[in-house]
């Protein structure tokens, strides 16, 4: 059986949360390492500096998955357009990061940044579309024939 999310914005979220943290970590600490490396000089300030981005990040990324959580859960219309407004920021900023990139990893976390926002705003839509019922797929029910019908 396959595993398909139908309105579980909160599960799609921490997919979210956790592959952009790690990307971040990675690529923080690629820049940390290079340019400590290189000998440009700075490298405790450029620490520290990409240390206070991280929990920033991490901080964005955390409200935005209480907000897919709490979406999912009270199957609430306000709560799915907040989380809709909030992950169009996430592809905004993706949309800048896969194209002004200046490294693999920093266009790997935009193109990551891109999938995962139109995939939560999908199921956010969705979860808008059910009225806080049940999402449902649409498919067609054929009409199979019974013993009395033969």
């Amino acid at each position: 059986m396959a595993f398909k999310l139908r309105y579980e914005t909160g599960i799609a979220t921490t997919i979210q949360f956790i592959f952009l943290t790690l990307l971040y970590v990675i690529d923080g600490a690629n820049k940390s390492v290079s340019q400590c490396v290189n000998g440009n000089g700075g490298c405790l300030s450029n620490i520290f500096i990409q240390i206070v981005f991280f929990v920033f990040i991490t901080f964005c990324f955390g409200v935005l998955w209480l907000v897919g959580f709490a979406a999912q859960d009270r199957r609430s219309k306000r709560l799915a357009q907040l989380l809709i407004a909030g992950e169009g920021l996430v592809f905004l900023v993706g949309l800048y990061e896969f194209y002004k990139h200046n490294s693999i990893i920093g266009g790997v976390i935009g193109l990551v940044e891109l999938v995962s926002a139109l995939w939560i705003i999908w199921l956010a839509f969705r979860l808008i579309l059910a009225r806080g019922g049940r999402v449902r797929s649409h498919h067609i029910v054929r009409h199979r024939p019974t013993k009395s019908d033969l």
